[in-house]
């Protein structure tokens, strides 16, 4: 009787919350229509229009639908889309936060509560993704409205996938000016999104990579507000797993590897968290397992035959060990199956993803400098990704000729 009586009151309490959402999602509804005549095409401020646009359709599915010619009826559209991903980032980004205070208070050998070390890292972390945020956006609205054209939702991901691919570390300026490299050369100067041939998230990092490589260079270790000695610096200098890999010592277990207890960037570190959002992506269809799964190809096909041919230290390491060091886990999962600039057809993308990964792994055994690899791999696959789709299509036309040619002459 209690329990029933306890599931009641739940229900209770929950039929009158649901019943205020609806009231104030009505009430927030009757107002943009409101506004909506000042911010048309007639209206007063009719130069913010993409911007009115833009949060009207972020904030409620749009009510438009074709009304001739061929079509789809969905409630799906790429904001929608865009959410899913932002969805599957999750976990990267809230390990992120965990594991930069815990990288903090280890290094300092400071003993803190759960919370404690959440909040540390929340306060480092959070200020990248409102950089990130606020300067991409900030172009993406200004373009619309210099273009008069919609604000491209693209941005939604992007803005997200920055700051998990960076230091903890960075300083701030030198964020906010790879992100308006990657919106401006990267997106709008192609079009904006879905014309862009190079993953803009990716371009932000190489900016950082080549104008401040001491900042990104791989090599050094980033844990945010470490005390060194006297004061307080920004980051701590030591080697990173990748560096330690390439040299052949003092390299992480697996299970440190795969859960991600390790230093390094904020949303690349945890294999396990990023394999929670491969779930979804794929559950989903979002994302393309052909490319993830001849990604991982390819890298253990390069792994193990280096392995059998060791001139040095990296080439001595498991192949397997390639697939949860440094970024491969992130960048196979969320960045080498962007579809705007991966293979489109089904053979390309195994061939896509399996290049990605053994090229990845080729610039770490055979150029130790450079210990990461999976960036520059996943951008020199973006700009092959328009070749490949060419060769598999005309292998397929040259097929069918030839099936037809032998029809004919039987």
């Amino acid at each position: 009787m209690v329990k029933w009586h306890g599931l009641h009151l739940a229900d209770k309490y929950l039929t009158k919350a649901e019943g205020y959402s609806k009231k104030y999602i009505n009430l927030l509804s009757l107002f943009t229509q409101k506004i909506k005549p000042t911010f048309s095409k007639v209206g007063k401020l009719s130069f913010l229009h993409s911007t009115f646009e833009a949060f009207e359709s972020f904030l409620f599915v749009p009510n438009r639908v074709t009304r001739k010619g061929a079509h789809i009826r969905d409630a799906n559209d790429l904001k929608r889309v865009m959410t899913v991903v932002i969805l599957a980032l999750m976990p990267t980004l809230l390990f992120g936060m965990w594991n930069t205070g815990y990288q903090h208070f280890l290094s300092t050998g400071t003993h803190v509560g759960f919370l404690a070390v959440c909040w540390y890292g929340f306060l480092k972390v959070i200020p990248l993704v409102i950089v990130s945020y606020a300067v991409g956006l900030g172009i993406e609205f200004a373009s619309a409205q210099i273009r008069g054209h919609e604000v491209n939702e693209g941005f939604l991901v992007t803005g997200m996938l920055i700051p998990l691919i960076m230091p903890v570390d960075v300083p701030l300026w030198m964020l906010a000016i790879s992100v308006a490299f990657a919106v401006i050369i990267g997106k709008e100067v192609f079009g904006g999104t879905g014309m862009n041939i190079w993953n803009p998230a990716l371009l932000a990092r190489a900016f950082l990579f080549f104008a401040y490589p001491s900042h990104i260079s791989g090599g050094t270790v980033w844990i945010a507000g470490l005390t060194k000695g006297v004061g307080v610096v920004d980051g701590f200098s030591g080697a990173t797993p990748l560096a330690n890999a390439a040299a052949g010592i003092d390299i992480p277990s697996l299970q440190q590897l795969f859960m991600g207890l390790i230093p390094g960037s904020v949303g690349e570190t945890s294999t396990l968290a990023i394999l929670l959002g491969a779930a979804l992506l794929i559950f989903t269809g979002i994302a393309s397992w052909k490319i993830m799964l001849s990604c991982v190809v390819g890298a253990l096909g390069v792994g193990f035959l280096v392995n059998g041919v060791a001139i040095n230290p990296y080439m001595e390491l498991p192949a397997y060990y390639h697939l949860l060091l440094g970024g491969f886990a992130f960048g196979t999962v969320f960045m080498a199956t962007d579809p705007v600039t991966a293979a489109q057809t089904e053979m390309g993308k195994w061939i896509y993803g399996f290049l990605i990964g053994a090229v990845a792994v080729t610039i770490r055994v055979f150029n130790p400098g450079y210990p990461e690899g999976m960036m520059l791999a996943i951008l020199l696959m973006n700009t092959f990704a328009p070749l490949i789709d060419h060769y598999v299509v005309q292998v397929s036309i040259r097929r069918r000729v030839q099936r037809v040619q032998l029809i004919v002459s039987k």
